[in-house]
């Protein structure tokens, strides 16, 4: 993948819908709510602030309007008859706001029963639900006047812009007043409205649906490698951030575009390739660098080795330099001034020497390079052969402008990788590092204008390209002894539209798709939902193919990303990844690049890597597990089989699951603990513990939330 270059919250109440449970606590907030309304000026609300409707008179900026007879006197209750199903609308043009709850006071007579229906309601199609004040939100109740409070995940579970309240009686009634006083709209908490603006932060009505859950211990487990909490580089940040510590990630990689022609003698000099105008560019920090960052952090390293050929001769020099091609169909105007090497009517542009901007990187310049990082004792836990090789041809057609052959690339991997082996024995090395399903199967050249699709895969026996690549490198070992390939590198994106990064659309159709397309990495059953069009099954897929091919080599997952980083979606998928990579007996993977800070993406490494802040993570065996659809449960347990830690995720945005866990002869439950996460920026929180027994445990799992359960058993 590419290395591209490029107010405080006040709190106005004690209690919010999310944390809805004590009668008294929620009328405090009521009424905290109506008396901080009562001195809100005119202006337009924003999410902080408490929004009075009625408060003995309609408040400024609000109308009445609506089909039930009323009266509005002035410093009094609002009185209506709501016969003949009547109801009052009170209704302000472009309300703005995030809130926790509507709030209000009403006295009806006896006879009328649960007679009242409330709802949000804006033009257009936006629908809302009809909720009948049923006493589940009566929090408080005198001799003559119900306090109410309606939490908006009830109202609004969509988060869809409202303008409007109705008040409606949901069955016909007699002609006697109705009185509402005190009707406001409650904020959210700061904590609750960040969790809200990721997609999360909702506990859903009711009990949740309910979801069996199996933990099954006497199945034998598996061992879960370390190093599938891996992360990238990220170049433009390397020198400026520092949560990436915080992650607990075990290993980082140095990889991406320009890694493939990095020049480790000038040190921090390596060209950007078509990800920017082919630009050779002096970097604040260079593989030294990285790896010591890495040493004084207690990660280990994996390193990208160039193949290519050539790397970045000086911090200066560009591949398509304006002086020499004229004007491009876009450039960059920094001296010297370089295009992408495309006229502006479309031709790409046939590049110039390779010298232009590069020297050349034979073996011997990899050895050496390899021998002084083993001399210096680095720590290089693997080494990485490039960088998805069959895009050369476009990310780096400068120096590389043919695409790349079945051939090539295994004679890049045997004279590179002999040098590798010979610099260092003991070295892991990895490869071919591909893109993505095409190049699981075909090489560049069988995709190449002006040449008939497929040709370089028939002239060798119609074999899909990567078991070809594994069984000539299996024959070469037999043939000389020496071990090439340790471990086979894929990257892995989906195809379905759902970004990149922080990137990606958050609408529930997207976000229900970004969360499915992790599928693709496990499940046979699943049709990948973009062009491919058919199971990718990723993970069995290559391991078939090592164990018919090459046996004996590892797998790992050289970058992948679920786009969204900032939204419970993107979270929720990566936490869903992080299981099934420990579940499937990955070697290890690699995050692209890493996750913002306090995101959910960030927190979904931590459920596993250290959910509480005080080191406590997922543990190093994993256990079979069985889960209903819509949920996900990962467990796993010490050496001693006393200690327990499970993940379990909820995928729902509006409904809560009620988990019933079973433990299958795990031993007795001892100890408890519950952490939970559903998009606050400050991560998990302790949860109440639901109803324990010997070998159960029935937990409540809120809509779009990871829980972990820390546990012993005895």
């Amino acid at each position: 993948m590419a290395e591209t270059k490029h107010g405080r919250w006040k709190r106005t109440v004690i209690l919010t819908c999310a944390v809805l449970g004590g009668g008294a606590g929620v009328a405090m907030a009521q009424q905290n709510a109506a008396k901080d309304a009562a001195t809100q000026p005119a202006a337009q609300p924003t999410a902080t602030d408490a929004v009075a409707v009625y408060d003995g008179g309609i408040q400024a900026g609000w109308k009445d309007i609506g089909w039930a007879p009323r009266e509005l006197p002035k410093g009094a209750p609002a009185r209506l008859r709501m016969f003949n199903y009547g109801g009052w609308i009170l209704y302000r043009p472009k309300l703005q706001g995030a809130y926790g709850a509507l709030t209000f006071r009403f006295t009806a007579p006896e006879s009328y029963g649960e007679f009242l229906d409330v709802r949000l309601d804006a033009p257009g199609a936006a629908t809302f639900p009809h909720v009948r004040i049923s006493p589940e939100f009566i929090v408080k109740k005198d001799r003559e006047w119900a306090e109410v409070v309606v939490p908006m995940e009830v109202l609004n579970p969509r988060s869809e812009p409202f303008d409007r309240l109705v008040l409606r009686a949901s069955k016909d009634v007699g002609r006697d007043w109705v009185l509402f006083d005190k009707v406001a709209l409650v904020p959210l908490s700061p904590d609750v409205a960040a969790a809200r603006a990721a997609g999360g932060g909702r506990m859903g009505r009711g009990d949740g649906r309910e979801s069996k859950m199996i933990i099954d211990c006497t199945a034998p487990s598996k061992p879960i490698s370390p190093l599938i909490y891996g992360i990238a580089l990220d170049g433009n940040k390397e020198t400026t951030d520092t949560h990436q510590w915080k992650l607990g990630a075990t290993i980082r990689r140095w990889g991406g575009n320009p890694t493939s022609r990095y020049n480790w003698k000038l040190g921090r000099a390596w060209n950007t390739g078509n990800d920017w105008y082919f630009r050779n560019v002096e970097l604040g920090f260079g593989a030294d660098d990285f790896l010591e960052s890495n040493r004084k952090n207690n990660v280990q390293s994996a390193l990208t080795l160039p193949l290519i050929g050539w790397v970045a001769k000086d911090t200066s020099s560009v591949g398509f330099p304006v002086s020499t091609f004229g004007p491009q169909q876009a450039q960059d105007d920094t001296e010297p001034a370089g295009g992408n090497g495309v006229r502006r009517d479309g031709t790409p542009l046939v590049p110039s020497a390779p010298t232009t901007t590069s020297v050349q990187a034979p073996p011997e310049f990899i050895s050496e390079w390899v021998k002084s990082l083993k001399a210096a004792k680095r720590g290089v836990n693997m080494y990485i052969l490039d960088n998805e090789p069959a895009l050369w041809s476009s990310t780096h057609r400068d120096v590389h402008p043919d695409p790349l052959t079945y051939d090539e690339l295994l004679k890049r991997t045997i004279e590179y990788g002999t040098a590798v082996r010979k610099a260092d024995p003991e070295a892991v090395i990895a490869g071919p590092a591909e893109w993505g399903w095409t190049n699981y199967f075909w090489s560049a050249a069988d995709f190449a204008p002006g040449r008939p699709p497929y040709t370089d895969r028939r002239a060798h026996g119609d074999v899909p390209l990567l078991p070809w690549y594994l069984r000539e490198l299996r024959d070469h070992e037999k043939k000389t002894g020496v071990r090439l390939l340790d471990v086979v590198d894929v990257h892995f994106y989906p195809q379905t539209n759902v970004g990149l990064g922080l990137e990606g659309a958050t609408d529930p159709d997207t976000n229900a798709r970004r969360i499915r397309s992790t599928r693709a990495l496990w499940d046979p059953t699943y049709k990948d939902e973009s062009w491919i069009a058919e199971p990718i099954q990723l993970i069995p897929r290559v391991k078939q193919w090592i164990a018919e091919n090459y046996p004996g080599r590892g797998m790992s997952i050289g970058e992948y990303n679920f786009g969204a980083m900032k939204h419970m979606s993107g979270g929720l998928a990566q936490a869903e990844a992080l299981g099934r990579f420990g579940q499937q007996g990955l070697t290890s993977a690699f995050f692209w690049q890493y996750p913002a800070e306090n995101s959910p993406t960030f927190w979904a490494f931590r459920a596993y890597r250290d959910f509480d802040g005080r080191g406590g993570r997922f543990q190093d065996h994993g256990l079979s597990t069985t889960a209903a659809e819509g949920t996900s449960l990962f467990a796993s347990r010490d050496a001693s089989g006393k200690k327990l830690t499970a993940v379990l995720l909820n995928f729902d945005p509006e409904q809560a699951a009620q988990a019933q866990l079973e433990f299958k002869g795990c031993g007795s439950l001892n100890t408890v603990r519950v952490m939970g996460y559903s998009g606050a920026p400050g991560g998990f929180t302790e949860q109440a513990t639901g109803k324990q027994a010997e070998q159960a445990l029935s937990q409540r799992l809120p809509p779009y939330s990871i829980t972990v359960l820390d546990l012993t058993v005895k």
